[in-house]
């Protein structure tokens, strides 16, 4: 809902049925995020007609503070609406327009404008023009002039001519400038633009015939890659403005970088060969099951191409087709709702292609010329649409896939069949999937589900953090599997990543389950008495719970993002204390380690972080974002200090992507200023790893961000299916970077956390004990393990086996070399 004052809808009626009906279809337009609409329809005593009272009181129900816009049916309902602008204070009467719009256009259009944050004067604009569309559309010419609106009140007096004749058309040329073309954000951003004016705007290449701007897919499908000339044509009132506001974006390259400054355009990418890389199963989360599989597929079947609509039967089915995009679209809308930052916005981009105007209008004119079925329309419409991005190459092939993706949804609305995403059974199962998303998994229950495995993903891939946070086995990087039948028996095997198809009984009696072990008992210590601090990573106050029930000794990770994504602006100091005190209170007299926020690569903010830079994860992020907006930072540290004045906790402070020595002095000193005296650095860069002694000098304690620490020293996405072996945590550079980072606190006797994923792993948490590690932050369900791996084992065994794994020359020789020596 937005939060800025917006210009408020009257829909005035002699049929409240008819009132609800144009409500409910403007209110389609704008699902996400509709306008205050209010309805005086029929009589007070049930009756045809309309009162003016109601129409008083709905003025006031629908008034934000930017105004009220009034749309009437019938000549009466016109005059109780000028009547009951006498009811109104003359003050708030002056805020008030009675538009001479239809009825019907007339509402959809200023329901989208105002939803929009449009001006009154604008709104009325959009209302009253709403008839031009289809009176060009039938070949009926320009609509006649409306009346001019009502002021407050309740005069009619119609506008000059010469202020409804528009100026003459504008038009402008410009060579697109940034190498990535006018793919889907700049798309987006230029019909985002030309909705605040009042012109109609196109856009159009050599050889093709010209685009909507207001259409993001009708932009993007005139495939403008760098060096493409683009004509940029404008009829209405403000055309002049909008040509040049279009021309600005191109020419400016929309943040992107930009061809070379000689000016030489960009060929079009070469068509490349898809390069399959099959690697080795990778297990990411413990448990050893057996169970059927359930593949999730974004699949459909290919709608008849022959059936035709009787042509008495179109008009139903093209009401029919447009109820199930925006069905689509606003099911989209509701899973972002419940999602934060990058996934947030993906999903909304994604529901934006159910709900493009451009794309309702094609699929509805395979209906209505041909007599398509609705689901032939879409498999058509948006085939076509995902082939041209697929041959347009780079980000626009990426793009291909979110396509297709709503193509299947909106057809699977059409048939009522199964839409793309986890599957609903009765019975436990094995999800299968390329990958799974974050919309793919708002609906995953675990109580069903018994393992995942996917092609893609890594050991910190979304798939991998979902299952352990689920407690369910997990296996990634396992090419193929996806061709499996449904209801095939595989045994999953989440520590080794061993996938067996139809297992023998011998096979399948060897499986444990999801072992539940008992809540941890602490403190824990190897079996000398070598003390090891086991503490939680929480992302927000509904985790402490479970971190208190399973035993942990405190939070090392506490991810304090919950707080700042899905906001436009900043939260407030008192916000942010009231948020950091119900963690606080969960762990009276044990420690809890803040991170501050971590903003931008996968957790983009838009009051901090920019939403085009090239290479995010290398980019402004975490601590970095202080050179942009040092007052974030310095507030969010205030805050902190005083909920932990308020509490018990022993509070402790540390910043992330810290890859020099004098970040490391500059965030101390914040901190210290605001009271807080406790602080540390995250290491998650090589760079920090080398100079760890000159840090450990000045900061409290340093915690390893094994993620991100992976990803920078093998140079290896982190999300990658194809590369997942490049970021296993036993990967022997990784280790002897962990090593060198160890040896640095022993020497200057300062703690040395773990919070990556790789804590969490009770094979694992020896040897990085044995490198010098003195705590380790998990996921709360590990934490048993974990603790019970440490007590068996005396420390001197924990530093022989990481001395064999830092020999190793890879994952699976350092995985085999640890286990010989701690099996003694």
């Amino acid at each position: 809902m937005s939060s800025s004052p917006r210009v408020g809808l009257v829909v005035v009626s002699h049929s409240p049925a008819l009132a609800a009906a144009a409500v409910a279809l403007a209110s389609e337009m704008v699902a996400s995020d509709p306008p205050s609409i209010a309805i005086a329809a029929g009589t007070p005593e049930g009756e045809t007609g309309t009162d003016a009272a109601r129409v008083a009181e709905a003025i006031g129900e629908a008034e934000e503070g930017s105004g009220v816009v009034v749309l009437m049916d019938l000549g009466s309902a016109v005059m109780s609406a000028e009547l009951a602008l006498e009811f109104l204070d003359p003050d708030a009467a002056e805020s008030v327009r009675l538009v001479a719009a239809p009825f019907v256009e007339g509402l959809m259009a200023a329901a989208v404008r105002a939803a929009g944050g449009a001006s009154l004067d604008e709104v009325v604009a959009e209302a009253r023009g709403a008839l031009s569309p289809k009176s060009q559309h039938l070949g009926a010419g320009e609509p006649e002039a409306a009346p001019g609106d009502a002021p407050a009140g309740g005069s009619t007096e119609a506008a000059p001519a010469d202020a409804l004749a528009g100026p003459p058309p504008a038009v402008a040329d410009v060579i697109v400038r940034n190498i990535g073309g006018l793919h889907a954000r700049p798309a987006a951003v230029i019909a985002g633009a030309v909705a605040a004016f009042d012109a109609v705007v196109t856009l159009s290449v050599p050889g093709k015939a010209p685009a909507s701007a207001a259409s993001p897919i009708g932009i993007a499908i005139l495939i403008a890659t760098a060096g493409t000339a683009v004509r940029i044509a404008a009829s209405g009132r403000q055309a002049a403005e909008a040509v040049e506001s279009v021309r600005a974006l191109i020419e400016e390259g929309f943040g992107e970088e930009l061809v070379d400054a000689g000016g030489a355009p960009h060929e079009p990418p070469p068509s490349t060969r898809e390069l399959r890389v099959v690697g080795q199963p990778l297990g990411v989360s413990s448990g050893r099951v057996v169970g059927p599989v359930v593949v999730m597929t974004h699949d459909v079947i290919e709608p008849d191409g022959g059936a035709r609509i009787a042509p008495e039967e179109r008009t139903a089915a093209r009401d029919r087709l447009r109820r199930a995009m925006l069905q689509v679209a606003r099911t989209m809308h509701a899973q972002a709702d419940r999602l934060g930052g990058q996934r947030r916005e993906v999903l909304e981009a994604t529901a934006a292609i159910a709900a493009d105007p451009a794309l309702h209008a094609a699929a509805e004119a395979h209906v209505r010329d041909e007599g398509l079925t609705p689901e032939r329309a879409v498999w058509i419409e948006l085939g076509r649409t995902a082939a041209q991005y697929r041959e347009a190459g780079g980000r626009f092939a990426e793009r291909a896939t979110d396509i297709i993706d709503v193509r299947d949804r909106i057809i699977a609305a059409l048939t009522g069949v199964e839409p793309p995403g986890v599957p609903e059974r009765e019975h436990p199962f094995i999800l299968v999937a390329d990958d799974l998303a974050p919309a793919d998994t708002v609906g995953l229950d675990p109580a069903r589900c018994l393992a995942i495995v996917t092609e893609q993903g890594g050991p910190t891939s979304h798939t991998a953090i979902l299952a352990r946070e689920l407690g369910l086995p997990a296996v990634v990087g396992a090419a193929g599997v996806t061709a499996l039948a449904e209801g095939t028996v595989l045994l999953v095997d989440g520590d080794t990543g061993e996938i067996i198809e139809q297992p023998t009984e011998e096979q399948r009696a060897t499986a444990t389950g999801v072992v539940t072990l008992p809540p941890w008992q602490g403190p824990a210590r190897t079996a000398d008495g070598h003390r090891v601090i086991l503490g939680a990573n929480v992302g927000a106050p509904r985790d402490t719970r479970r971190a208190v029930e399973r035993g942990a000794e405190g939070v090392g990770l506490f991810r304090t993002e919950f707080c700042f994504l899905d906001r436009q602006s900043e939260p407030g100091i008192d916000d942010q204390v009231a948020a950091y005190r119900e963690v606080f209170a969960a762990f009276p007299g044990q420690k809890v380690i803040v991170r501050t926020l971590d903003a931008g690569s996968d957790k983009p903010l838009p009051f901090l972080t920019a939403d085009d830079e090239p290479n995010p994860a290398l980019g402004v992020r975490g601590f970095r974002t202080a050179r942009r907006d040092g007052a974030v930072l310095d507030n969010q540290l205030l805050a902190i200090a005083r909920a932990a004045d308020a509490e018990s906790a022993e509070v402790q402070v540390m910043a992330p992507m810290i890859a020099t020595v004098q970040e490391a002095e500059d965030f101390v000193q914040r901190a210290r200023a605001a009271g807080i005296p406790s602080v540390g650095v995250m290491i998650e860069t090589p760079s920090a790893a080398m100079v760890a002694d000159e840090l450990m000098r000045v900061v409290d304690f340093v915690s390893i961000g094994t993620n991100d620490l992976s990803q920078y020293t093998m140079a290896a996405d982190r999300q990658s299916g194809e590369l997942a072996a490049l970021a296993d945590p036993w990967q022997p550079a990784l280790l002897r970077m962990i090593r060198l980072i160890g040896e640095a606190g022993e020497r200057t006797a300062t703690p040395v956390g773990i919070c990556g994923e790789s804590a969490a792993d009770p094979a694992l948490a020896p040897v990085l004990v044995g490198l010098g590690v003195t705590s380790l932050s998990m996921s709360a369900r590990a934490v048993t393990a974990v603790g019970t791996a440490l007590g068996a084992l005396p420390l001197s065994r924990c530093r022989d086996a990481a001395a064999a794994a830092c020999a190793a020359l890879d994952p699976a020789r350092a995985r085999a070399a640890a286990a010989a020596v701690l099996a003694g």
